[in-house]
């Protein structure tokens, strides 16, 4: 049996228990009290840190998402749009731009998020421009437009 290093040949004749629990003790280090020593105890608190770590990940998406729609938001007030006719508008005007960038926009580039403002406030005029047409409605269509004489 050739071995190249003392490690490898340490570790061949050592079990696979050992290992296992050298690797949930090697997870458990920085833990406080007994639960970094005892193996009992580190299994535990292992598992549940890893379980944690992954609902985590998953609520960090949640939150960033609402963060850039808050800045979004906030950023758009100032240009007179609400935050769902913005990005409403700026889907009709077929401006592809997930939220995250357009809160890096607002933030660090106010120039090139004001003539999206723009656009979408322009696209929002002609929907309502679009909506009402020449002010006729087609024969026999009823509608709630009035119209004051």
């Amino acid at each position: 049996m050739v071995v190249l290093s003392a490690a490898r040949w340490l570790r061949s004749r050592l079990t696979d228990r050992f290992w296992r629990v050298q690797e949930v003790l090697k997870y458990a280090r920085h833990f406080r009290g007994r639960k970094n020593r005892c193996y009992k105890l580190a299994v535990r608190s292992v598992r549940r840190a890893l379980v944690k770590s992954t609902k985590a990940r998953r609520e960090k998406k949640r939150f960033l998402r609402a963060l850039w729609i808050t800045r979004i938001e906030a950023a758009s007030l100032e240009h007179g749009l609400k935050y769902p006719a913005f990005i409403s508008n700026l889907a009709k005007a077929q401006v592809e731009l997930n939220r995250k960038v357009i809160a890096d926009l607002a933030i660090y580039e106010p120039k090139t998020f004001k003539s999206l403002a723009a656009l979408a406030q322009r696209r929002r005029q002609e929907g309502f421009l679009a909506a009402l047409g020449d002010g006729k409605e087609p024969e026999g269509i009823f509608s709630r437009i009035v119209h004051h004489y």
